[in-house]
This record gives structure tokens, C-alpha cells and sequence, in this order.
């Protein structure tokens, strides 16, 4: 009976250990493929074939999530090339693909509003440096940037206020400063010019009696 039972034991331990290395096996060749798909992914996009990077990239991810970084990165590359193609409307498309992937990056937010500013997207463009500015909130930049929009949009007062904050973080910001003189003088030359003050009229002096 006890030799029975060793017998059991020993096989059960046997199966356990195979399926052990069958899975091990099975990831190793799994991190392997990803690590080969990264390789060739890293290469394309030195040689800014974006297409094939984000192709073998996303393939590297979906086998092993640690490439997920280095595919927000040739999102990110392939649509700054779209930008400076003015291909707009696509560069915004790779950008949001890598926010997808990686949503703390404030450079991110930063290039697809510089992208929608091209095509006059105002709104989303003041959205979009808006989440720069907190992830990064002491960039002057960020709110220089929404300053002009709202100055092109003609919103003194918003401009006004988000000039008050970059003037804030850098009192010497000669942009920040240059705009407030300018909001300023715009401001005064719309104000209404005041009535000519009337002059008060003199008193005659009284009438002499006659004698």
C-alpha cells in the first residue's frame, strides 16, 4: 500500500513538473517572439518607417504589455512626421493612438494641440494644453499657448488670465509681458472717451442802481 502511494506521488510530481516547463517553455518562446518583433520594430523606426514600426510594435505589446511604452513612442514619432507633411487630421490620429497607450505624457497633449491649432480646433487644442499644464504645471509654455488662442479668438479676459499665469511662474517672460502690454492697450483704446467737461458759467455781476 505505502509503495503504491509513493508510486502515485512520484507520477503526480512527474506531470506537474512537465506541465511547469511546457508552460515555461511556451512563455519563453512568447517573450522571445515579442523581443524579435520589438528588435525589428526599434529598427524600422530609425529608419522612419512608422508604418512598419507601430505594425511590429503593436504585435510586440499585445505578446508583452513592457513594449507598450515603445509603441506610444513610434505613434508619437509617426505623427510628428504627419505634421510636418501638414498631413494635420493624421498626425492627430497617431497622437491620440499614443495618449491611448500612454496618458501621462505632456508632450503628447502638446503636439496634438499644435496639430489642431493648424486646422483652427481652437476648443480642443485649449483642452488638450490644458492636460499638459497639469501634468506639467509650471511650463510657462502651456499657458502661453492658450493666451494666443484665446487672444486670436478675441477673449481678452481669458487671455488676460492665462497670461497673469505664466507671468506668475516666470515674472520675466518676455512673451507673457509683451501680451499683457498689448491686451492692456487694446483694452484702453475700447474704452469710450470721456464728455468734453462743460465749462461752469460765469455769474453776471449785479445790475448798478440808478441814482
Amino acid at each position: 500500500m505505502k509503495r503504491s502511494f509513493v508510486l502515485v506521488l512520484v507520477t503526480a510530481l512527474a506531470l506537474c513538473a512537465s506541465q511547469v516547463c511546457q508552460g515555461q517553455a511556451r512563455k519563453n518562446v512568447k517573450e522571445n517572439e515579442a523581443n524579435r518583433l520589438a528588435r525589428e520594430g526599434s529598427e524600422a523606426a530609425k529608419h522612419q518607417d512608422w508604418d512598419k514600426a507601430v505594425d511590429l510594435f503593436r504585435k510586440a505589446s499585445a505578446m508583452d504589455h513592457k513594449y507598450a511604452d515603445e509603441l506610444a513612442t513610434v505613434y508619437q514619432g509617426r505623427g510628428y512626421a504627419a505634421t510636418k507633411n501638414q498631413q494635420y487630421q493624421e498626425a492627430i490620429q497617431d497622437f491620440t493612438e499614443a495618449l491611448k497607450v500612454k496618458s501621462n505624457d505632456p508632450r503628447v497633449y502638446e503636439q496634438r494641440a499644435g496639430a489642431e491649432i493648424k486646422i483652427y480646433d481652437y476648443d480642443k487644442a485649449l483642452a488638450d494644453y490644458a492636460e499638459a499644464s497639469k501634468l506639467k504645471p509650471n511650463e510657462v509654455r502651456y499657458y502661453n499657448y492658450r493666451a494666443y488662442i484665446y487672444e486670436t479668438k478675441e477673449d481678452a479676459q481669458n487671455s488676460m488670465a492665462e497670461t497673469e499665469k505664466a507671468l506668475k511662474i516666470d515674472p520675466n517672460n518676455q512673451e507673457a509681458k509683451e501680451r499683457k502690454q498689448r491686451l492692456e492697450r487694446k483694452q484702453a483704446e475700447k474704452m469710450p472717451t470721456p464728455p468734453p467737461t462743460t465749462p461752469t458759467p460765469k455769474k453776471s455781476p449785479p445790475a448798478k442802481k440808478k441814482p
